[in-house]
């Protein structure tokens, strides 16, 4: 080593805030053992697959993120230094990647999208509900699930994120921060003005 240079030293994986079979799996993912990067993909690939429907809301460019997420994932796993769990760090890939995508996606595809009521028009009333329910109540429900959609959609991707995380998938503040690569307080004050930008555009409903 040259005079004067020197080097942090890299920590094992032997963290005290990952479990040891995770920190075994993560090891032996590093190593390219098949059957650990199999287990792994298993026990994420639903919240990776729903993390990217939900920040993309296309299910075949929800499917191919996942693809380039666990691809992303067994790349560079030898660096995870255990600075959150193993599911945070797939959750901050996930949000770079879609991130990346949303910005070419959302100009490409959104014109293709059909809403509810487009749908309507073009092919009739939605089938009568089987178990009970009203087509009514049916409709409306759905209705208002295609308006908060559209609504989490006009969000700035970073607040739309925010949301996701908190409301969807349960993301303490500290997790989410970790996945955006902001400050708690950042989260809280993006996680405001989302809910503002929310209330706004439901505010008839």
């Amino acid at each position: 080593m040259a005079q004067g240079l020197s080097v942090k030293p890299v920590r094992a994986i032997t963290w005290t805030d990952v479990g040891g079979r995770e920190a075994s799996l993560i090891q032996r993912c590093a190593g390219r053992d098949e059957d650990a990067c199999a287990e792994l993909v298993t026990e994420h690939q639903r919240m990776v697959y729903q993390l990217s429907l939900n920040l993309l809301n296309d299910h075949n460019e929800a499917l191919d993120l996942s693809q380039e997420v666990f691809l992303r994932v067994f790349r560079t796993i030898q660096n995870f230094r255990g600075q959150s769990s193993l599911r945070t760090w797939i959750y901050r890939i996930v949000v770079n990647q879609a991130r990346n995508r949303q910005r070419w996606w959302r100009r490409r595809h959104r014109s293709q999208q059909v809403s509810l009521d487009q749908h309507i028009r073009d092919h009739g009333d939605l089938p009568e509900a089987t178990d009970g329910r009203s087509p009514d109540r049916m409709l409306g429900r759905k209705q208002l699930a295609e308006r908060i959609r559209v609504a989490l959609d006009r969000l700035p991707f970073d607040q739309k994120t925010a949301i996701v995380l908190r409301e969807i998938d349960g993301l303490s503040y500290e997790e989410i921060g970790f996945s955006l690569g902001v400050a708690v307080g950042t989260v809280k004050s993006r996680l405001a003005r989302a809910r503002e930008g929310l209330r706004a555009q439901l505010r008839d409903v």
